[in-house]
This record gives C-alpha cells, structure tokens and sequence, in this order.
C-alpha cells in the first residue's frame, strides 16, 4: 500500500514530520498546505516539494491528510478535506474543544466517507484511558508541567512574570475545555486525554510554569471501575519550538507508518 499525503503546516512540527516521511518506504508527500501569503516561508520548508495555499490546487490522488499546523489549519482546512473522502491525521485536538467546529468536522467526515484520527501527540497511555472509558471512569486529572519558556505566547504570561519565576507555579485549573480554548497552543495534551475519557467538560486539568524543570512533563491520574493508574512522562522539546514536544511529531510519523504496514501493533 502506498500512501500520496498533504501535509499542512511548516513549523517546527510539519518539518520534523516531512524530515522523517521524505524517507519513510511507501509514502509521498504530494504537496504542503499553508496560509495565504506564506507560500515562501513555507516552501523554505519543503524544498522541492510544491506548496499550496488553497485546496483547488490540490493534486490528484491526495488520500491522506497530515494536521501539524495547529488549530487554525485543522479549522480552515479539515471540513473540506473530509468532505472530498480525505481522511485526517491531526494533533491539533484541542480545536475540538469548540463544539461548532467539532460538529462540522464529524457532518464532513460523514458526508465524505472519510476519517479524522486525534493523534495521541506527546502524550502516552491513551489507549488505557480508553479502555478504561468503556467500563466507566470516576474521575481525570491531567497536570501539564513544562519549564517557563515553554508558556511564553501563552494565557500564562497574563498571570506569571515567566523570566523571573523562582518556583513551580499553576497558572491554570479548570476544565479540559477551558484549558483547550485558552491555551490553543498549549493544551492539546488536555483535550487529548479528555476526548480518551470522560470528556471536555468533566476531565480536570492543572497547567504549571517550573523552572526547575528542563523537560516538559505530562501526568495523569485516573479512577474508575477498572481501579485506578498514574501515567507520567517527560518529553523533550524541539530544538526550534520550546513548546513543541518532539514525541509529538514521532506520533505523527508513527501513524503515518501504520496506515501502510502489513502487521502492525
């Protein structure tokens, strides 16, 4: 099997996804999908490979989407793409913390026959949570840690002074969809684990600045009929984007892969 993609976006994330898909055995990276006006940034990028910036210059035979761009790409580009039977890969789970958009997206998948995947990104232990979902969940408490930096052009700097922090601090408590919506940037992992569990509006959410710490730190804690477990783990940030989790773009490549294995787990 092989597999003709869109890849949207170009930041840190899309062009760590494109370093390892350029050499990744059945794949093509037909052409990248960016805004407006950022055709020539973006194609810094991509190299040889064309960029778009509207979905009638799409090539034929695009079977796959690939959402690195954050939630305004999957909010300008994911209806339509599911509309034409283009299945979606995204990390940009949080924009689903938006009702309106998330409805649309499931009519467009609907209408088109296609698929929107939410990748678990930089975070682990989903398919328990999941799991555990189906014979009933008590509670969820996802506590994002990740050093100053990488809450900077975040809602944290309305509340912290991130250059001069001395100790850990939350700056966040509160649902996984108020976090999702004020940290569109930030909070993914959040609606991550709630859309896996008991939902936006019941899964409790904690976002501290750490400056002790170096790495980004995701834990969860849950209760439930099937007992109770605690996940963490610490990822290490892209070099170019303090706060993009480079597990993020693994997951990515990572599903990517698996729509083109034989066997797989």
């Amino acid at each position: 099997m092989s597999l003709s993609i869109v890849l949207i976006g170009h930041g840190a994330i899309a062009s760590e996804v494109l370093r390892h898909l350029r050499v990744e055995p059945g794949v093509r990276v037909a052409c990248g999908l960016c805004r407006p006006g950022r055709e020539a940034v973006a194609g810094d990028v991509f190299g040889d490979v064309p960029v778009i910036s509207d979905l009638a210059d799409l090539p034929d035979g695009v079977t796959l989407a690939v959402d690195c761009a954050g939630h305004p790409g999957l909010r300008a580009h994911g209806a339509a793409l599911l509309d034409r039977g283009i299945d979606i890969l995204t990390v940009s789970n949080g924009a689903l913390a938006d009702a309106a958009l998330a409805i649309a997206l499931e009519q467009a998948a609907e209408a088109g026959g296609a698929a929107l995947r939410l990748l678990p990104g930089a975070i682990g232990a989903i398919d328990v949570l999941s799991a555990a979902s189906v014979g009933g969940l008590e509670s969820v408490l996802y506590t994002g840690r990740k050093p100053p930096a990488g809450w900077r052009g975040s809602a944290a700097e309305d509340v912290l002074e991130l250059d001069t922090l001395e100790a850990a601090t939350v700056h966040f408590e509160g649902t996984a969809r108020a976090a999702a919506l004020a940290y569109p940037k930030n909070a993914n992992v959040a609606a991550t684990v709630a859309l896996a569990g008991i939902g936006m509006d019941r899964t409790q959410v904690r976002l501290i600045a750490d400056p002790t710490r170096m790495a980004n730190r995701h834990e969860i804690e849950a209760t439930g009929a099937f007992g109770r477990f605690e996940f963490a783990i610490e990822g290490n940030a892209l070099p170019d984007n303090p706060a993009s989790s480079a597990l993020t773009a693994m997951s990515v490549v990572r599903a990517v892969r698996a729509r083109v294995e034989r066997v797989g787990v």
